[in-house]
């Protein structure tokens, strides 16, 4: 199972590699508007986002609506042993360049428990099944943060955010992964019955 995770994760980012940068942020727009027509979104207060870099699905547009809206946008810190931390997001002029080409928050550290609180989870990923199984890049980080998740009995809405053709029928999936509620692309929403 997990050589055939690399494998796919080889090809969705050597994918990623050919989108024109212009249109990963053309199509931010879109991912954004309906991001925000998620009910699970409407109604939050506190929401777990992620700055996207490089090739990512642009997720700036959304980060800031959400803060201009006066939610309470948790962002992830990375750290030394690729666990997640988290600091509220203050504005763009309030993030620094971090291990991995990051951006992340210079405000006050909240602890890796933080997430606990979040309403809406929005995870980065590479690709998801019709299952709601998320593949992500392989480190870690989010296995950790959805496991804390469910230790802590918080039932945030997952949502993974997601380029176009990203939605597969199938992803390798292996006992530890979770499965999102619903997935984003800029054609629209998929839900899940995670």
């Amino acid at each position: 199972m997990a050589a055939e995770k690399r494998a796919l994760r080889r090809a969705l980012l050597a994918a990623r590699a050919h989108l024109p940068e212009d249109g990963v942020h053309r199509v931010a727009g879109a991912l954004a508007r309906h991001a925000l027509e998620l009910p699970e979104l409407a109604g939050a207060r506190t929401v777990a986002a992620y700055v996207s870099v490089g090739r990512e699905p642009d997720t700036r547009a959304l980060v800031d609506e959400l803060h201009w809206r006066g939610v309470r946008v948790l962002l992830p810190v990375l750290l030394p042993d690729d666990d997640l931390d988290w600091a509220a997001y203050e504005g763009a002029e309030f993030l620094s360049p971090a291990r991995r080409g990051l951006l992340e928050p210079t405000g006050p550290r909240l602890g890796p428990q933080a997430v606990t609180g979040a309403e809406v989870v929005l995870l980065p990923g590479l690709a998801v099944d019709r299952r709601g199984m998320r593949l992500g890049r392989g480190g870690g980080s989010y296995d950790r943060v959805l496991a804390r998740i469910e230790a802590s009995g918080a039932a945030p809405a997952l949502v993974v955010l997601l380029h176009s053709g990203e939605y597969l029928r199938r992803v390798p999936a292996e006992p530890h992964d979770r499965p999102v509620h619903a997935a984003v692309t800029p054609e629209g929403v998929h839900r899940f019955t995670a």
